[in-house]
């Protein structure tokens, strides 16, 4: 019969996992030797089984802890070999790894926010599932209105609990309703966020980012809106020679209406802004609509259009962006592209400041 001692010994001896490997396998395995011991105990007498069924047992026992420190034994050298295999010279330059950016949206949302912060404004958010009334009625905008077919809006067929239709909305304009309605008067918010229309071309995309900015106070004035976007565009494009152009024109919620133009020219084979639209080699663009908030939406909000008054405005982030960093196709925004993303991206580190610039490449 096969002596402990021999089988630990032996065990000792096996310099490498493969060959402890093949030794178990050869006294445990199915037909290993102390395998082969152990069904011996069956054709015994019960006297023999109680002499030879412990030392049996025994060795098992003690040739499977043997197996088992050996190869902790074993595993732990290897481990420590290939450690010892895998430092790193850290007097090297750290090798190059995949990092990633923040995309200009994001960007250009963060620059947003500190300008209006600098000028007293809070954001405000709402519902991207919008009720009819919020994202129409509310803003002057009836079922008849002609308005609603400029927006190509994304209906859904269930209605909400009180009989509104339910869609995308389509401005964040509903976010000044919601506003006004928690908040009251006065007010001075931004409302930044996505927004729906049925459109796509290489300046349209079905969903995209708008900002919109909210005042309502006591004796506001016309001169109150073109000061705050003209303080605006100065600030986001780091440049006092921005000059703009007030335009009458026409929105269901703002009366009276202006679209706002800002005068460029084409630099580098991209559009600058800068200087006024009528100097030699310069044009306009319009970049924003806006204009006096209409009575009729003062007074849907819960308020008294005769004792305040206020002004809205709002632009699409996304042409900002373009604007700004010389991007000229609005479809790379969502094609995920990580050409165009390291090209464009920002730093997590580039946060914006007023005080250190509120964009700066990557």
């Amino acid at each position: 019969m096969l002596e402990l001692n021999q089988v630990v010994q032996e065990i000792e001896s096996a310099d490498t996992l493969d060959a402890l490997e093949a030794l178990r396998v050869r006294l445990l395995g199915k037909a290993g030797e102390i395998t082969a011991l152990l069904k011996t105990l069956g054709g015994m007498s019960p006297e023999q089984r109680q002499s030879e069924g412990p030392k049996i047992q025994a060795l098992r026992e003690g040739a499977t802890a043997a197996i088992a420190a050996r190869k902790a034994a074993l595993e732990g050298a290897a481990l420590e070999a290939r450690l010892a295999g895998e430092t790193i010279d850290l007097s090297l330059p750290a090798p190059a790894t995949p990092r990633g950016s923040v995309h200009p949206i994001s960007q250009v949302m963060d620059e947003l926010a500190e300008v209006f912060a600098d000028l007293g404004f809070a954001v405000a958010t709402g519902p991207e599932i919008e009720d009819d009334w919020h994202n129409f009625t509310a803003l002057n905008m009836p079922e008849s209105h002609p308005a609603r077919a400029m927006h190509d809006t994304f209906y859904f067929p269930d209605k909400d609990g009180q009989g509104r239709d339910m869609l995308l909305r389509t401005h964040t304009s509903p976010v000044q309703i919601r506003a006004m309605l928690d908040q009251g008067a006065p007010i001075r918010v931004i409302a930044p966020g996505r927004v729906y229309r049925s459109d796509s071309d290489a300046t349209h995309t079905p969903m995209f980012h708008q900002i919109e900015g909210l005042v309502i106070d006591k004796g506001i004035h016309l001169g109150h809106l073109k000061w705050t976007l003209e303080t605006f565009l100065k600030a986001y494009f780091e440049r006092d020679d921005i000059v703009l152009r007030l335009r009458p024109s026409y929105f269901p919620f703002t009366e009276p209406s202006v679209e706002v133009d800002v005068g460029y020219a084409f630099e580098g084979g991209r559009r600058v802004v800068g200087g006024s639209g009528d100097a030699p080699g310069h044009a306009w663009m319009e970049v924003l609509g806006s204009g006096m908030v209409n009575r009729h939406v003062i007074a849907a909000a819960g308020l008294d259009p005769d004792e305040w008054q206020g002004f809205a405005f709002g632009t699409g982030v996304d042409r900002l962006a373009m604007l700004k960093y010389g991007m000229d196709d609005l479809r790379a925004f969502f094609d995920g592209d990580v050409r165009w993303l390291s090209h464009y991206g920002f730093s997590a580190l580039d946060v914006p400041t007023l005080s250190g610039g509120v964009g700066t490449p990557a």
